[in-house]
C-alpha cells in the first residue's frame, strides 16, 4: 500500500511577486514607465530519487508533486502499476545542500519502489533532464523514444465520447485553472466523465507535468479504468498520447492541434484523440477502439 509522507507546507509557492514595468510604443521617456507588481509561475527543479538513486530532474510547478512522482513513474514505464510504489516523501532543499545559486530552490521527491521495478530501472537507467517544452531530455537513440505502443482494450463508452461532451469540459477548464488565472503561463490537464462533466484539474508550466500529475492522482484513487478522459490546454504531442495509452486513458482532447506523431500513435494504441478544441467545433483525429 502507498504511504505517502506529505510535506507540501515545506516546499516554496507556485506562484511569486516580482517587479516589472509598463511600457508602451508611445512613451517619450523612462518617465513614462508605469512601475507595476506581477504574479509569475514559479518554476522549481524537482530531482526523482528511486531507492536512494537519482534517475531525473525536471523543472515543475512546486505543487502536487506527490501525485506528479507517481504519475510520472507509472507513464515512464518505471513502475508497472501503483503498487509498486510503498513510499513518497517530497522535501524542499536547502542551496548549500544542492550546490543551488543564490534564490534558487529546489525539491526532491524520494520514492521507495519494489526491488523488480528497481532492478529494472538500473538495467535501463539514463541520465535525464526536463524542461517544459520537451518530452524526450535524455534520449540517445530512436529505440529510447517507445514509439512502438501495446493498443488499448476495445471500450463502447469511449467511442460515444463526441464534440459535446468534449467542448462541455473545454469549457469548464478556464474556472478551474486557479494558477493561471494569476500568472497566465501554466498549463492544465484534466479529467471529465464520459459525459462531459470536469472531475478535476491540476496545473504545471509543463504540460506534461500536468498530465503526470493528474494521472497519478488517478492510480492514486484507484480510478484510471473508470470510464472519462482527459482535457489539456496544449497541443497533442506524441509524449502525451504515449502517457495516456500507457495507462489505459481511452479518450484525450487537447486545446490546440496534435502533431502528425501525436496522431499516428493515438492510431496505433486506439486512443480516441481530439484536438482544437474551441467552441463551438472540435476535430476528431483518431477514433479510438
Amino acid at each position: 500500500m502507498l504511504n505517502t509522507l506529505d510535506a507540501r507546507a515545506a516546499l516554496p509557492s507556485p506562484l511569486a511577486r516580482l517587479g516589472a514595468q509598463v511600457l508602451s510604443s508611445t512613451a517619450d521617456g523612462p518617465d513614462d514607465a508605469l512601475p507595476i507588481d506581477v504574479t509569475l509561475a514559479a518554476e522549481v527543479p524537482v530531482a526523482l530519487v528511486y531507492n536512494g538513486i537519482s534517475h531525473a530532474v525536471m523543472l515543475a510547478t512546486p505543487q502536487d508533486l506527490e501525485a506528479f512522482a507517481l504519475g510520472f513513474s507509472l507513464s515512464e514505464g518505471i513502475l508497472d502499476r501503483t503498487q509498486d510504489c510503498f513510499d513518497i516523501e517530497v522535501r524542499t532543499e536547502n542551496q548549500a545542500s544542492a550546490a543551488l545559486p543564490a534564490g534558487v530552490t529546489a525539491a526532491t521527491a524520494e520514492l521507495t519502489i519494489s526491488a523488480r521495478c528497481f532492478d529494472r530501472l538500473k538495467r535501463h537507467r539514463r541520465s535525464m533532464a526536463g524542461r517544459t517544452g520537451c518530452g524526450v531530455c535524455g534520449v540517445d537513440s530512436f529505440a529510447g523514444l517507445e514509439l512502438d505502443l501495446a493498443p488499448l482494450a476495445p471500450a463502447a463508452w469511449a467511442r460515444r465520447i463526441d464534440a459535446p461532451q468534449v467542448l462541455d469540459a473545454i469549457a469548464q477548464l478556464p474556472a478551474r485553472q486557479v494558477l493561471n488565472a494569476q500568472s497566465g503561463a501554466i498549463h492544465a490537464a484534466g479529467w471529465a466523465h464520459a459525459d462531459g462533466t470536469l472531475n478535476v484539474v491540476f496545473e504545471d508550466i509543463g504540460r506534461h507535468n500536468a498530465l503526470d500529475k493528474l494521472l497519478g492522482e488517478l492510480a492514486r484513487s484507484d480510478r484510471l479504468g473508470e470510464p472519462g478522459f482527459v482535457v489539456l490546454t496544449s497541443r497533442g504531442s506524441h509524449e502525451l498520447v504515449r502517457k495516456c495509452v500507457r495507462l489505459g486513458v481511452h479518450g484525450l482532447a487537447t486545446i490546440s492541434a496534435p502533431t502528425a506523431m501525436g496522431v499516428q500513435m493515438a492510431l496505433q494504441g486506439g486512443l480516441r484523440f481530439w484536438g482544437m478544441c474551441r467552441p463551438p467545433r472540435a476535430l476528431l483525429y483518431a477514433p479510438g477502439r
